[in-house]
């Protein structure tokens, strides 16, 4: 039997955190493994039970979601951080990203796209919508060096026609049929994608499941 997804959940609203524990903890293959009040007890926390993905609620205390995300990734490389959120602008999931998110989703979310994109994360894929595909475009076609400049590493031109389907809101199956490729090819052209912008330490990706 493979083990469950361990999974951390840091939001200082108690009926928010304890609500998004048991939604977790009600699937047979996911497992809560500890609940924090604030950005810093989430760093903590996580440093002393080593989650596969850790849930982090935008608006945290000490740290707030960028900064907590920014220490989750930077020490525990190995980790997923899916960024919760009320804000609907894509400047802040666009930060979020930058920071090494690998999922941006609004609170109101729908508890089946939760759990789709927490097993993703967990699986070491990311998932983004049609507006941080957007920014990231608009990023890579405003620099002038078709080399690394500023800290961000340029993607090439099959990567940017990927990206080019996932802006216009198509999901993964249109994507591959758009580009003559099989579901999974496209999926690891996405991780391969992420990958290298995660190298940077400035970009990654985020929100609606790549299914």
């Amino acid at each position: 039997m493979m083990q469950p997804i361990h999974i951390l959940v840091a939001d200082n609203h108690t009926m928010v955190r304890q609500g998004l524990s048991q939604i977790c903890d009600a699937e047979p293959d996911m497992c809560v493994v500890g609940q924090a009040v604030d950005g810093y007890e989430a760093y903590l926390l996580a440093m002393r039970v080593q989650p596969d993905v850790v849930i982090v609620d935008s608006d945290l205390p000490m740290l707030d979601g960028v900064q907590t995300t920014r220490q989750l990734t930077a020490d525990l490389p190995g980790v997923g951080v899916i960024v919760l959120t009320m804000d609907r602008q894509s400047q802040y999931g666009f930060e979020a990203i930058k920071a090494g998110a690998r999922a941006y989703l609004l609170k109101d979310a729908d508890s089946d796209l939760l759990l789709q994109t927490i097993r993703a994360v967990a699986m070491g894929e990311s998932v983004m919508t049609s507006e941080i595909a957007i920014k990231i475009l608009d990023t890579f076609y405003q620099q002038r060096e078709p080399v690394c400049s500023n800290g961000i590493i340029f993607l090439n031109q099959a990567d940017l026609e990927i990206l080019n389907l996932f802006a216009q809101g198509m999901d993964i199956a249109t994507v591959s049929h758009r580009r003559g490729l099989a579901v999974p090819i496209v999926r690891d052209r996405v991780n391969v994608i992420f990958e290298k912008l995660h190298v940077s330490h400035t970009l990654s990706f985020s929100p609606y499941a790549l299914n």
